[in-house]
């Protein structure tokens, strides 16, 4: 009888090795059962019968007596075989990739992130918010993050402005004192501002294009509560077409002025210098400390959203005022997360509605 190594340690967790299946064939020709062979290696019998099971292959013998040829079949184990069979399972084995189970989500996240400009997150919020494909599809932003970096899907690193740009490394300086006094500074604004609990507070802007003083402007208006989004063109960074477009919107907004505008926060650029005059009477002006930009955080983040259609240098004078309007409705239908994906127009509408009376029966 062959003598093999015996052991006693428990290798309970362990897949059988190559060796332990050799000894398995060596043992099964002497006979043994498949509890003795579980015993001689120190398995759980169920192991042992199971890869016996997995291993055994039909083998033909041929005998010629009398000039007569008979077949016969019999089984037998065959470790080569059953160390084959272990290793075509394990390749197989695992949870699939979610990408790989239907194209119908990698194919509109694609849509979304290249035709819509949509970042990774609001593709997996929306979603998930809208119940548009069933959870076992949606895979969580690190992941859409991964199979772009591993080029699942066509969607390439480059699509993704955010992605290029982003900073983490803090550029924040202590602000000098106001060289100019344009009005009251933004320490005098009410702390319930900073939370955001309140609706009606907004942080005003603007953006170049061309750095030449005859190009047009954006004046940009966002609210800080429901981060919804106005975007007026006007004649160039000056205090006075500044002045006329904040004139205007005052005028546009009528009665509803004192519920929809409760404060408005600036920096001190110059063509701002007639802000606080103009809005004196109709709703409290404050002024970030010089910079400072990280105190009208939220106007510089809606910035990089308005820079994914209009980049740096591109004159504003050339774009019509249509485009802007579609600009202006893509952000306000754009899901936010910290919105828990709803669109800052949702949100607006309905933070003005709670401003309103209610209507008596």
């Amino acid at each position: 009888m062959t003598q093999l190594h015996d052991t006693t340690e428990s290798i309970k967790g362990k897949h059988l090795t190559p060796d332990e299946r050799a000894q398995i064939a060596i043992l099964k020709r002497e006979e043994y059962s498949n509890r003795q062979i579980a015993d001689r290696l120190g398995r759980a019998p169920q192991t042992i019968n199971n890869e016996v099971n997995r291993g055994t292959v039909q083998q033909m013998r041929r005998q010629k007596q009398n000039g007569t040829v008979y077949d016969t079949y019999y089984d037998v184990y065959d470790p080569d075989y059953a160390q084959a069979r272990y290793m075509n399972n394990r390749r197989h084995c695992g949870r699939q990739p979610k990408w790989s189970l239907s194209d119908a989500f990698v194919d509109w996240a694609d849509t979304q992130m290249l035709d819509h400009h949509w970042s990774p997150d609001a593709v997996i919020g929306a979603a998930r918010q809208r119940d548009l494909f069933p959870v076992s599809l949606i895979p969580c932003t690190t992941t859409l993050y991964n199979w772009i970096d591993h080029q699942i899907m066509r969607t390439k690193n480059m699509d993704l402005t955010e992605k290029l740009h982003r900073n983490t490394k803090s550029n924040r300086r202590k602000a000098p004192d106001h060289k100019r006094k344009m009005g009251p500074s933004i320490s005098e604004r009410p702390a319930a501002v900073n939370t955001r609990e309140t609706f009606g507070h907004w942080e005003i802007d603007t953006v170049i294009g061309a750095k030449h003083k005859h190009d047009a402007v954006l004046l940009t208006l966002v609210e800080r509560q429901t981060r919804f989004e106005v975007i007026l063109k006007i004649d160039g960074k000056a205090a006075q077409p500044v002045t006329q477009a904040v004139a205007s919107l005052v005028e546009r907004a009528g009665a509803h002025m004192p519920s929809l505008f409760k404060t408005i926060t600036s920096d001190n650029g110059s063509e701002f210098s007639e802000l606080y005059d103009t809005l004196e009477a109709v709703t409290d002006v404050y002024f970030a400390r010089p910079f400072a930009s990280y105190e009208r955080g939220t106007s510089e983040n809606q910035h990089k959203l308005i820079r994914r259609f209009i980049p740096k240098g591109q004159p504003i004078s050339e774009i019509s005022d249509r485009q802007i309007q579609r600009i202006q409705r893509w952000m306000n239908d754009y899901p936010r997360k910290i919105l828990d994906y709803q669109t800052p127009h949702e949100c607006f509408v309905k933070a003005f509605k709670q401003t309103q009376p209610a209507q008596s029966a």
